[in-house]
């Protein structure tokens, strides 16, 4: 892996147990990278969103439970360390069944050291997972953006994205600009809206630094901005990731994506959500109810980070008295999702043909 100029947000050392990650808080002016060798350095860089995204948080905490099993006393140590990963991010249901499947691996060995290397090996296998997943989003994704452009007759397409759902959020690739990197690499003319993405501004900080080194044409906007677009034909359609998805198609993706869903379906644009088969919480169907909802700390509102001359700095924007609320997620029911761009081709977001897709998943779950 090349520090200077990485492609991946996650990566272990030579050493074999020091996780190393591209500290996401400090993009786009800043690329640092973070090493961490313990369970609480871990949860830290999940909580405060040194790495984020659903797929990277779930391969983050299956090395977690790497490194669990190199410090923690007994089986019951590895659990007790297991679950304190587990619960560092509620909503992105990654994180959980990641953990679980690692700690799986681990706890199949009797032996510390054997233990180690089981985690680590399947740590490995979830990351090449979710690359390949998100290569083929890529590609089934693509054809949809070719379907416009022939109609377009060449003409760019224009694509509103929403957060970050790029390969900083899932390893390689990403998932929402996963069709938008294989459109762009097949020649295809694509132009993305880039929604700045508040509070923490996940779109303007993030998608806009990995469009730009892949050379993608894209333009920052204010969240606000997507239904003007759309009321004035300015986009062709919106794709967004998600952080959990039900087995009947509700999506919880980051705050604000429920609104860019209602001026779409006002507009006739379509609105597609990409995510891996590993994003669906295959025990739940009524997102809404069911899904909980992550609410951060009010100062990501209150405060806003940029770039002023050699340094970054923090500005407070409200009145230092006003209380903030800081609700980092929303739900977006089925009934307003065109289509499901997974790894195994795109499905309507029905209980119907989600099964149909994943049949094996939805037995598994029933």
């Amino acid at each position: 892996m090349d520090e200077l100029n990485p492609d991946r947000p996650i990566w272990l050392a030579e050493d074999g147990l020091t996780v190393k990650v591209i500290d996401q808080r400090k993009l786009p002016h800043r690329l640092e990278i973070l090493e961490l060798t313990t369970v609480d350095q871990v949860i830290e860089a999940i909580v405060e969103m040194v790495v984020r995204g659903a797929p990277l948080i779930g391969v983050t905490g299956a090395y977690g439970v790497m490194l669990a099993a190199a410090s923690a006393e007994g089986r019951d140590g590895l659990e007790k360390e297991a679950a304190r990963i587990r619960a560092a991010r509620p909503t992105a249901v990654n994180l959980a069944w990641a953990v679980d499947r690692t700690l799986a691996a681990a706890l199949k060995c009797e032996r510390a050291g054997q233990q180690v290397a089981a985690a680590c090996k399947e740590a490995g296998l979830i990351a090449a997972e979710e690359v390949e997943n998100c290569r083929r989003i890529g590609i089934h994704g693509a054809g949809l953006i070719e379907q416009i452009s022939r109609r377009k007759n060449g003409a760019a397409v224009n694509i509103l994205t929403h957060c970050n759902a790029g390969w900083l959020a899932c390893v390689q690739w990403g998932t929402a600009t996963a069709p938008i990197y294989a459109a762009h690499q097949q020649g295809l003319k694509v132009h993305v809206w880039v929604d700045e993405t508040r509070p923490l501004n996940q779109g303007a900080r993030l998608t806009a630094w990995e469009l730009g080194r892949r050379g993608v044409d894209h333009t920052v906007i204010v969240d606000n901005a997507g239904g003007h677009l759309m009321q004035h034909g300015l986009v062709d359609m919106v794709i967004v990731g998600t952080d959990r998805t039900t087995a009947a198609g509700d999506v919880a993706n980051k705050i604000g994506t429920y609104l860019k869903a209602l001026a779409a379906r006002d507009n006739n644009v379509p609105f597609y959500v990409a995510l891996p088969s590993s994003t669906f919480d295959w025990q739940i169907r009524d997102g809404l109810r069911r899904i909980p909802i992550e609410e951060r700390d009010p100062d990501e509102v209150r405060y806003v980070q940029g770039l002023a001359g050699d340094h970054t700095r923090q500005v407070l924007i409200p009145p230092v008295r006003s209380p903030a609320a800081n609700y980092a997620f929303d739900v977006t029911p089925a009934r307003l999702v065109t289509g499901l761009i997974t790894e195994r081709g795109i499905c309507r977001a029905t209980v119907e043909e989600i099964a149909r897709l994943f049949p094996d998943k939805a037995r598994a779950s029933s």
